[in-house]
């Protein structure tokens, strides 16, 4: 994976499931300087502090066997819908030229999620994605870890 470059007004989504931090580069490619333009967070307990009931159960064929039925993950659908959000957001502020340059942090499954959820108008000022989680770091090191 190459490193994508982060020129100056580039702006850096570092998101995971919960939280969103909206960076912008006050810096260069080379000095890199992140402000923090917006911080998303949505609560999203675990699914077992979620749930209502035990997960139902359903009669086999034919035969006097119960089986259970997989409960919903609460928690997953959470962070699908946060992503969901984040793409909304992106849009709106693509739309106001809010950026023009887009690198898009987070981890695998929720840059999967992200990417389709995001606009075309979106999809064209991403520049570089980055396939790790990094919304618990500081801003120093979220600056050394993608110069690296």
């Amino acid at each position: 994976m190459t490193r994508p470059t982060i020129d100056h007004d580039t702006w850096i989504l570092v998101a995971d499931g919960q939280k969103a931090l909206f960076l912008r580069n006050d810096g260069d490619d080379e000095l890199r300087n992140f402000t923090v333009c917006r911080v998303e967070e949505q609560d999203n307990p675990p699914t077992r502090d979620q749930g209502a009931d035990r997960p139902g159960r359903m009669g086999d064929a034919g035969s006097a066997h119960r089986s259970a039925v997989a409960d919903t993950d609460w928690h997953q659908l959470a962070e699908d819908r946060f992503a969901k959000d984040l793409g909304e957001m992106l849009y709106k502020m693509a739309h106001k030229n809010r950026f023009q340059k887009l690198v898009i942090v987070a981890p695998p499954r929720i840059l999967g999620e992200l990417r389709h959820e995001l606009h075309k108008e979106v999809l064209d000022r991403v520049v570089g994605e980055v396939p790790k989680t990094l919304t618990n770091h500081p801003i120093d090191r979220i600056e050394t870890l993608l110069g690296d």
